[in-house]
């Protein structure tokens, strides 16, 4: 499904952002829509040698080599079998010199949210050792909460946090009463 058509015509003094929102395991997470080039169904991939485990290997997507990242392996989740309902977001991550589009597997896609600036609540500290640059804010969404995800941070440093930090996080998070 290509999601370029769904994309806001948002003006520079816009205060709300559109989000895609996923669903891994009981948490639910989003992303720029702006980032968003497409989501796909599961697919194989192609193995890379002594890649880590949540490297699912690469896909061909139009000409280009994409590789695939099984966020739920990174973040330290329980893995799932993939089904039907498996898919693959692909987001062009913006580097300091140029950019690169690179796939995440997640459980399934949930939702497009438009979250107004104000409401974006920020990061809880967690002290030195617990690196929550990639997360962007925290939103409530009726009775859950929802990790807004820098997907650039996330990615574009080639560094994704360990699964003991992300998990350490999620545990401690609180959902606020709006």
């Amino acid at each position: 499904m290509d999601v370029s058509h769904q994309q806001s015509q948002a003006t520079q003094g816009d205060v709300n952002q559109q989000y895609l929102t996923f669903i891994m395991g009981p948490e639910e997470y989003g992303v720029e829509i702006l980032s968003v080039q497409e989501i796909r169904g599961w697919q194989k991939t192609t193995a890379i040698p002594n890649a880590p485990e949540y490297v699912k290997g690469v896909i061909n997507l139009r000409g280009n080599v994409v590789p695939i990242i099984d966020l739920r392996q990174r973040f330290g989740l329980n893995e799932l079998s993939y089904g039907p309902t498996t898919v693959v977001i692909v987001v062009k991550v913006k580097l300091e010199k140029n950019s690169k589009i690179i796939g995440i597997v997640v459980d399934a896609v949930s939702d497009v949210i438009i979250v107004d600036d104000k409401n974006l609540r920020p990061t809880p500290d967690f002290g030195l050792d617990t690196d929550v640059r990639f997360i962007k804010g925290l939103t409530s969404l009726s009775d859950k909460m929802v990790i807004i995800l820098d997907v650039h941070k996330l990615l574009g440093n080639e560094v994704l946090p360990s699964a003991q930090q992300l998990s350490s996080i999620i545990e401690q998070l609180e959902i606020p009463t709006v």
